[in-house]
């Protein structure tokens, strides 16, 4: 019901806007007499979210009433300090293996990104073997990173608005068996491009297949600024997360998510999340 509220006021201030189409770029607005402002998404097809979809599937950062949601702002917050003077434009967030919550990580912490005062997020579901991101919101029929990469789609046409303030997604429904071809394509890089240099205030984070038994992953982390690892608590090989780790461009590594950490408070095991840089 939380979560429901929240969309439902976003989408009232967002038509209560008017005069104002486009998504503005922070390159071209008058910082100087209204400070910064968010833009808005006329342009970008919107998606109504299911809500009951999206709460069954955790994504409980899409509104801030959630009590889980402090573990998501502890991780920005380290995201943010670690890479305080790196400039980190493109974040990839994966795993060793499928099934430790990545895609649930992505969504959680790109809402939690978008979130703050001065910062727009961008997720991209670069899973192209298994998109997920439109399922567990609870959408679909929306063309994806896929159909750019094939020429099918430009990527105004792939781009969409959840009505989230400051989110925008692009997650489709197709896939395909062989993609690691097409993640290091010439038209990747050239998307890559546009998305970390369009627009400053934007962070642009993909949810990035499994690093191991697939070159995916291992194509897609020398485009992006920083990788993400999530870690499933009793889901991991703890073997098959060092040989993920090796196999990743260490100083990109920005640290370990340890998903569905039981910590002392019952209340929060099935959501926990725990932060790190090293594995024993």
């Amino acid at each position: 019901m939380n979560l429901r509220k929240a969309l439902d006021r976003a989408k009232k201030e967002r038509e209560q806007s008017n005069g104002i189409s486009g998504e503005t770029s922070s390159k071209h607005r008058d910082a100087a007499n209204q400070g910064w402002q968010a833009p808005v998404y006329s342009e970008s097809a919107k998606v109504p979210i299911n809500v009951d979809v999206a709460i069954r599937n955790h994504c409980v950062a899409l509104a801030d009433s959630f009590t889980e949601n402090n573990y998501y702002k502890v991780l920005r917050t380290q995201l943010r300090n670690i890479g305080k003077n790196k400039n980190w434009k493109t974040m990839m967030v994966t795993s060793a293996s499928p099934k430790d919550g990545k895609t649930v990580t992505a969504i959680n912490l790109a809402a939690t990104f978008a979130r703050e005062y001065n910062q727009t997020a961008l997720l991209v579901d670069a899973d192209l073997r298994m998109q997920m991101v439109c399922r567990y919101l609870g959408y679909g029929g929306c063309p994806g990173l896929l159909d750019y990469l094939e020429g099918q789609a430009e990527m105004k046409d792939i781009i969409t608005w959840p009505g989230i303030e400051k989110l925008t997604i692009i997650s489709g429904d197709r896939v395909v068996d062989d993609s690691s071809e097409l993640i290091a394509s010439p038209r990747m890089q050239s998307l890559m491009e546009e998305l970390k240099h369009r627009y400053d205030d934007r962070l642009v984070i993909f949810d990035a297949p499994p690093i191991l038994g697939v070159a995916d992953a291992l194509a897609f982390a020398p485009l992006v600024d920083c990788i993400v690892l999530v870690v499933g608590s009793g889901i991991t090989d703890r073997n098959d997360l060092k040989e993920a780790i090796g196999l990743l461009p260490q100083e990109k590594i920005a640290g370990i998510v340890f998903n569905r950490h039981k910590g002392p408070n019952k209340l929060y095991e099935r959501y926990g999340y725990r932060y790190g840089r090293k594995v024993a």
